[in-house]
């Protein structure tokens, strides 16, 4: 049934009004846009690229209004395809309003962005935001004299907390309902420029009036004087060498400069003349907060160990916060819902080989996936914060230094940061990268990076040899990653990727405290796909693997089905790394799909060898049913103590700790701790999956990398695991 306000949206007899929202990364765009939208946000490609693009349709006072949400950029001039997206799509799509998303704080290294917008001809509306900050640093914005200088509506906000954001909505209803009356002020940047730009518009009319009317002629003048290179591919115009235009000559040698630095150097001069006048400072500046925490982070011996122990933190609270409902979802699962569908299936006289689907294929394969949601959300809700606190940024800064003196640079270590939370988004992330060897090179990197797929295979076996030191143990794999990503990069770079790197410019955001809605928002957004994935092809997987360990039909072990065949031949070559058996092999193979299908694939492997050893009275339903709820009780205070215990506020009770569970218990059987180790060593670094492969196709154009990856990934995994094995049986480690 259609809401109230959607069936007002429908009857709505006015066009939808679209609304580029446009702004500089960090001027909270991503967060105001999601106080306007929240989950009515959605998430798709733009034409022709993989860059994220999200968009949201809202009803305001009887408009429909469609929020376009750019890519954040510094300037309309592309050097990124971030950048370029940004440009084009202002240019080509024409929005109705561009809602320019201004950070209060910096106000002149914003302006110049809005100077640019301006010269598009569309109606603009300045959101102020990060207002509150503004105001407790002592800086006092004249908004009217904004908006009497640049002829647009400037609106202070405060995105975090919803302030300002009626206002900010009427304001675009009101430029997008007149937009002839609400046309921006046409800046002035001198004589010689306004002059030249004048006379390559009327050569442009005149001689290509197809042109004059595809583009905003005072933009497409600028482009053209400053000989921007897309803009004269796309029109077959150079720098003006089509055009009887002497005016650009003149002022080459007039001003001894490129053009390009004149126009730069007019828009600054524009930005700063403006916050010179508009802003005013009512208190003499003083050292801030984020300079006194950057003081120690940012140290050059305090900043790597500083962001060791935040990582390792992080995989603390993960682990505590989650293991209690990890442990219920996984007794639910595997025995109420087992139970369950067996008993359902049975009344409706199912035959026994779909009974053995149901339960040990698609519960025990989709099933043992899902028992590490919990896991996987707490690790993306701690990791948000991070990123939203301002410190990731500093992460890439400080590990900048320990990577340029290897022959890397701190800004490829952004997209291996997003490597923790998924290889896919990292994978395109490298686009940010101007030197195409530097984006290949942090590509092949990325894949070392332990993302969320790894952390269910992680936790199971740390559940059963590690469970006293688990964080620690889950913090050194991803420790292990980046070491061995900053190895391998040394080798690349000094081999196939010789060559200079660039110099690494970044800007720090303010340290803020992300809000709850915002934490929230984005841990969905970056979690659900965990969900997705195990609604799709793992379920889809999960019934294959259950058929390849059920055919030749009727056998009586797993060992001779078809995937214990192959599972038994490969096997072999991982005998010297302590996991030699075809169960191992066997879930590895399934792995190169997706990484969390090891974990299912165990599941449907082990748990029946379980279930042979497990003797226990079946509970009836209204046992299940009270377990449930109890169990679901006594698993969030069991979280709150160990939130608690980790700071020791409060230590955990003495009561006995739960018996092996019958699974647990088989894979002790069949590892080692040191082969346990080794084992997980070796899904963090062999090939990346199937969804990562299609990436590398899509960002590169070709299988070339993904194929470089698959090689040094699987032969690097080999011989870390071998080393972890057989280093550790000398030293007697875990034998």
């Amino acid at each position: 049934m259609k809401s109230q306000a959607a069936v007002k949206i429908a009857l709505s007899p006015q066009k939808t009004l679209t609304v580029a929202v446009a702004g500089n990364p960090n001027s909270g765009k991503s967060t105001l846009i999601n106080a306007l939208a929240g989950t009515r946000l959605q998430v798709g490609n733009w034409p022709g690229v993989t860059v994220e693009k999200k968009e949201a349709v809202l009803d305001h006072q009887g408009r429909r209004l469609r929020l376009v949400d750019l890519p954040g950029t510094y300037s309309l001039s592309p050097y990124s395809q971030e950048e370029l997206i940004a440009r084009d799509y202002l240019v080509k799509e024409h929005p109705d309003v561009i809602l320019n998303v201004v950070d209060a704080t910096n106000l002149e290294r914003n302006l110049y962005l809005t100077v640019q917008l301006l010269e598009l001809g569309i109606p603009v509306v300045a959101a102020l935001n990060i207002y509150d900050e503004a105001q407790s640093k002592g800086y006092s914005i004249n908004t009217r004299l904004m908006e009497e200088t640049l002829g647009i509506k400037a609106v202070p906000t405060v995105a975090t907390q919803g302030e300002g954001l009626e206002a900010l909505m009427a304001a675009v209803l009101e430029a997008g309902n007149d937009p002839l009356a609400h046309r921006p002020r046409l800046l002035h940047y001198g004589q010689d420029l306004e002059a030249t730009a004048q006379e390559v518009a009327q050569e442009v009319k005149k001689n290509f009036p197809e042109l004059a009317e595809k583009y905003p002629y005072r933009w497409l003048a600028f482009k053209l004087m400053e000989g921007d290179g897309q803009v004269g591919r796309e029109t077959g115009l150079g720098r003006g060498e089509a055009l009887a235009v002497r005016g650009m000559s003149h002022l080459q040698e007039a001003h001894g400069e490129d053009i390009e630095s004149l126009m730069a150097d007019a828009r600054y001069a524009q930005a700063a003349g403006l916050t010179r006048e508009a802003l005013k400072k009512t208190r003499a500046s003083r050292q801030e907060l984020t300079e006194k925490i950057d003081g120690v982070v940012l140290n050059r011996f305090l900043g790597i160990p500083i962001f060791l122990a935040a990582m390792w933190l992080v995989f603390k609270l993960t682990f505590d916060v989650s293991a209690p409902f990890s442990d219920w979802m996984d007794k639910m699962i595997n025995g109420p819902f087992k139970r369950w569908a067996g008993a359902i299936l049975g009344l409706l006289s199912a035959p026994d080989w779909l009974v053995s689907l149901a339960t040990e294929g698609v519960i025990a394969g989709v099933g043992f996936v899902l028992v590490f949601v919990p896991v996987i959300f707490a690790m993306m809700f701690f990791l948000t914060f991070l990123e939203g606190s301002g410190y990731m940024a500093r992460a890439a800064f400080v590990m900048d230094r320990a990577m340029h003196a290897m022959g890397l640079h701190g800004k490829s270590f952004i997209p291996m940061l997003l490597g923790f939370g998924c290889n896919v988004p990292a994978i395109y992330a490298t686009r940010t990268l101007e030197n195409p060897r530097d984006k290949a090179l942090t590509a092949l990197l990325v894949p070392l990076m332990s993302c969320g797929a790894r952390l269910p295979v992680y936790v199971l076996f740390v559940g059963v040899f590690f469970a006293d030191h688990s964080g620690t143990v889950i913090w050194s794999l991803y420790v292990m990653g980046i070491l061995l990503a900053v190895l391998v990069g040394v080798v690349f770079k000094k081999t196939i990727f010789r060559g200079e790197y660039p110099l690494f410019i970044m800007e720090l955001p303010p340290y803020r405290m992300p809000t709850m809605r915002s934490l929230l928002i984005h841990t969905w957004e970056k979690g659900k796909h965990f969900l997705i994935k195990a609604g799709t092809y793992i379920l889809a997987v999960s019934i294959l693997v259950w058929f390849l360990l059920n055919l030749p039909w009727g056998v009586e072990h797993k060992k001779d089905s078809f995937l214990g065949q192959t599972g038994q031949v490969i096997a072999p070559v991982f005998k010297p790394l302590g996991f030699g058996n075809w169960e191992a092999a066997s879930a590895l193979i399934t792995g190169v799909i997706a990484k969390e299908i090891v974990v299912g694939t165990m599941g449907e492997i082990y748990l029946p060898k379980a279930k042979e050893d497990e003797a226990k009275e079946v509970p009836t339903l209204t046992e299940d049913l009270v377990e449930m709820g109890v169990s679901f009780a006594g698993a969030a205070k069991e979280a709150a103590q160990n939130i608690f215990s980790s700071f020791g506020v409060a230590k955990l009770s003495t009561e006995e700790k739960e018996k092996t569970k019958p699974l647990k218990s088989v894979i002790q059987g069949a590892f080692t701790p040191l082969s346990a180790y080794a084992f997980m060593a070796f899904v963090l670094l062999y090939m990346p999956c199937m969804v990562v492969a299609v990436a590398f196709r899509h960002e590169f154009g070709t299988w070339k990398w993904f194929g470089v990856a698959f090689a040094y990934g699987t032969i690097l995994a080999w011989l870390v695991a071998f080393g972890i094995y057989q280093g550790g049986k000398l030293l007697g480690l875990g034998v």
